[in-house]
């Protein structure tokens, strides 16, 4: 059934398409994307227990941890619901409202996902350049601030796009492109003159994802000249691997928001289902692999999950 909208009509349908030609084949699909989404949800929700549970992780470095790990659940969470239901059930259907609130958590944790690596930076920046001012630094009162600061950013950057999509008129086909609402998508399927958002949403990249992979870039500069200052080579080495699990999910993070930003622009002659897997493994990938790289490369967090499973490492 096809949703179509008009001034008559104040809520209007959108389908969700899924992954056009490959319908046949979605119950298939539906079962590594389940495996996706339950190795995010068990080991984010793992990872904060640890953190919560062991008082030798609390903190700053563990604590920043557990809001990017919050925000994995949460952008997980904001895909979940209508991927499962247009895989298992081929249920297409989503009402504008609906749709209008899943794109604002998908973006608005996206947005706070960069917010939060560049608190991470931060984190790490203090604690290799100024270390013997960590504690006093990074306090939880600021730790606290700064996460509500990620937060307002990110909602504030995100909340007019829901707004003014609503305003518009939908006198087409309104036939997405995934299986879940995207500001972007949603917005070429409006007959009003949409500039405005389109304006807004590149500003809005660019000032968020744009501006903190700088900050991240520079804080990484400040702490390499810092850590050659160190004249141990061990001392060096172990420095360094502090940042190891950071500078991955960086990169677990922004190489896909590249990769899509650039299929995206350069990329048009390629197949629809090119461009829906990209959207995919940006959103689903690092809440995915976040835990897993600090469960792996962070030893303090492997301990945690081992004590808190009763297993006994025998020395």
């Amino acid at each position: 059934m096809v949703g179509w909208n008009n001034s008559d009509t104040e809520d209007p349908l959108f389908i969700l398409k899924g992954f056009p030609g490959l319908e046949y084949v979605h119950s298939w699909l539906s079962i590594p994307f389940c495996l996706a989404y339950l190795v995010a949800l068990i080991g984010n929700g793992t990872i904060l227990c640890v953190v919560w549970f062991e008082s030798s992780l609390h903190q700053p470095m563990y604590y920043f941890l557990s809001i990017l790990a919050l925000t994995d659940l949460g952008m997980s969470l904001s895909t979940l619901p209508t991927m499962l239901a247009v895989l298992w059930l081929n249920v297409q259907e989503i009402q504008a409202s609906a749709c209008y609130a899943q794109l604002f958590f998908i973006h608005m944790f996206t947005f706070l996902e960069s917010s939060v690596l560049l608190a991470m930076a931060f984190d790490r920046f203090i604690a290799i350049c100024r270390p013997l001012h960590y504690t006093t630094i990074l306090t939880n009162g600021v730790i606290v601030k700064i996460g509500l600061a990620c937060l307002l950013r990110s909602m504030g950057v995100v909340l007019p796009t829901p707004l003014l999509l609503q305003r518009y008129h939908y006198c087409r086909i309104n036939a997405l492109s995934h299986a879940f609402c995207l500001h972007q998508d949603v917005l070429k399927l409006s007959c009003s003159d949409a500039q405005v958002n389109s304006v807004y949403g590149l500003c809005v990249v660019i000032v968020t994802l744009g501006v903190d992979s700088v900050f991240i870039l520079f804080s990484y500069v400040l702490i390499l000249n810092a850590v050659l200052g160190i004249a141990s080579r061990e001392e060096r080495r172990k420095a360094l691997n502090t940042c190891v699990s950071h500078i991955s999910v960086v990169l677990i993070f922004f190489v896909p928001v590249i990769g899509v930003s650039m299929v995206h622009r350069f990329g048009k002659h390629l197949s629809s289902t090119v461009h829906i897997f990209m959207a995919d493994i940006y959103l689903l990938l690092p809440p995915v692999l976040n835990p897993i790289v600090y469960s792996v490369r962070t030893k303090q967090i492997r301990l945690g999950i081992l004590r808190k499973f009763g297993v006994r490492r025998n020395h």
